[in-house]
């Protein structure tokens, strides 16, 4: 019994020292893992922040480019006929969009359902003045209606698309 009692006496003492040292040991681990996580996001905001910030420079200015008013006054209309015309703007919508499609992975899901709405309705205001005229007519006659029909809609979807992607970068700062 001495004998069990003197064995207590060491290995009580080595348990409680024992599992001590794992707490320790496990709280040091759980710091050094919390500290390395925040030294990743850091390195990861300077390096994903600019991109993100460019990314949002490039669809400020693709939408910029596809509202109706500016993308007909790039265009010559008054050297095109209505078909001509129109079909220049559709590519020219078309291949803007398709090149900026990829900076949907910096933006949320809303953000980019905004843009596409942007350019659908763009194409719907294009595609409702040509309705209006006959194909061989004169380009400035189409700008015209295309003029008309955003004045009338207004172009809200995207103006909303461009706050959507600012609020989005005002998170950043």
């Amino acid at each position: 019994m001495n004998y069990l009692v003197d064995l207590l006496k060491i290995l009580l003492p080595a348990g409680i020292v024992l599992y001590g040292m794992y707490l320790v040991v496990v709280s040091f681990l759980s710091k050094e893992k919390e500290k390395m996580l925040v030294e990743l996001k850091t390195k990861n905001t300077t390096v994903v922040l600019p991109i993100r910030l460019q990314a949002a420079e490039r669809l400020c200015l693709f939408l910029e480019r596809i509202t109706p008013n500016n993308l007909v006054r790039r265009s010559n209309p008054a050297s095109y006929t209505v078909n001509e015309l129109y079909a220049q703007l559709m590519t020219e919508v078309r291949e803007e969009f398709n090149h900026n499609f990829s900076q949907q992975v910096y933006f949320s899901e809303e953000t980019w359902e905004a843009v596409k709405r942007a350019v659908e309705e763009v194409t719907t205001i294009i595609n409702l003045s040509r309705q209006e005229l006959d194909g061989e007519g004169k380009g400035i006659d189409l700008a015209k209606a295309i003029f008309s029909q955003s004045l009338d809609r207004q172009n809200d979807t995207v103006l909303y698309a461009l706050k959507q992607v600012k609020s989005e970068v005002n998170i950043y700062f």
